[in-house]
């Protein structure tokens, strides 16, 4: 993982996030952009409570899904996604 692996990411302050049957609907009204998240950006925006190291995700999502191998890439792409939008910092 090429993101700093020590990093604690935390969802920013100020989102509006709603279930949906396949996700999240989150609502930025500082930025005035909605974002539409399947069920694995929803648990990694979950996961993003400022306690659980960056390094740690791939190995959670990897239990929650019951996967041969945690997708380390996947995870990586979402976090820098989420951090790109301005979701997470």
């Amino acid at each position: 993982m090429s993101i700093d692996a020590a990093w604690r990411p935390k969802t920013v302050d100020g989102l509006q996030v709603n279930a949906v049957s396949d996700g999240y609907i989150v609502h930025q009204s500082d930025r005035e952009r909605v974002h539409y998240l399947n069920h694995t950006a929803a648990i990694l925006l979950e996961l993003c409570n400022g306690r659980t190291a960056a390094a740690d995700l791939p190995e959670l999502l990897r239990l929650a899904y019951n996967l041969p191998a945690a997708p380390g890439q996947e995870v990586e792409e979402c976090l820098r996604t989420l951090r790109e939008e301005g979701l997470i910092a």
